[in-house]
């Protein structure tokens, strides 16, 4: 489904992998990711980010995100078969960010994934697995809003010129604090996400 609104150019796909297979790949990445916890720069000083990462791609694909460089961890079985899948897709990366929002309390506020490694018009594959989750777009100049519900098994690709002109955001959300939408304790309202994305330099 693709959205049209100005200088948003996104491709959204619900139900890019059936249930199944996302809860496969759920309980996998979950399992593999050496996942830490990460700082971030705010207001001229280093804080815990909200959630818990890792920076996985080609051994040269290096990333600088708020001030810190990250050296690239090899890719697991399961980011290796989610790379394979985007490739069958017809989308290229080298390298992705993955991302585990524990609970409601975990998010991630306004940005645009605009740094210069990334290239003038950088195609990111944003892929979700577990608790749906509000993504929230405004435009920096024009004041216009925009949200998706990235559900279990979606795929939201950005490209284009929306780094530019847009910053998305994931808030916090209290509700995930209740038995989540599955009904299986298992997912305990968590959420993994990943952002394949294309850095230059990397093979």
């Amino acid at each position: 489904m693709v959205q049209v609104l100005p200088d948003l150019d996104i491709d959204f796909q619900p139900e890019f992998f059936a249930k199944v297979q996302a809860d496969f790949f759920y309980a996998s990445l979950l399992q593999e990711i050496p996942w830490e916890q990460h700082f971030v720069r705010m207001f001229g000083r280093q804080i815990a980010a909200p959630r818990r990462s890792s920076w996985h791609g080609a051994a040269d694909a290096h990333y600088r995100y708020s001030g810190v460089r990250y050296l690239p961890k090899p890719y697991t079985p399961a980011l290796k078969a989610l790379l394979s899948a985007l490739e069958a897709y017809g989308l290229q990366f080298n390298s992705v960010l993955c991302n585990h929002y524990r609970n409601g309390l975990d998010s991630m506020g306004w940005h645009s994934d605009d740094e210069a490694e990334l290239g003038q018009n950088p195609v990111i594959a944003s892929l979700s697995f577990g608790t749906a989750r509000r993504f929230c777009f405004r435009h920096k100049q024009l004041g216009l809003k925009h949200e998706l519900a990235l559900v279990h098994g979606s795929l939201l690709i950005m490209k284009g010129a929306t780094q530019h002109a847009w910053q998305h955001a994931l808030p916090k959300n209290t509700k995930c604090l209740k038995p989540d939408l599955f009904g299986q304790t298992g997912f305990n309202q968590g959420r993994v996400n990943l952002t394949f994305r294309w850095v230059a330099g990397g093979n």
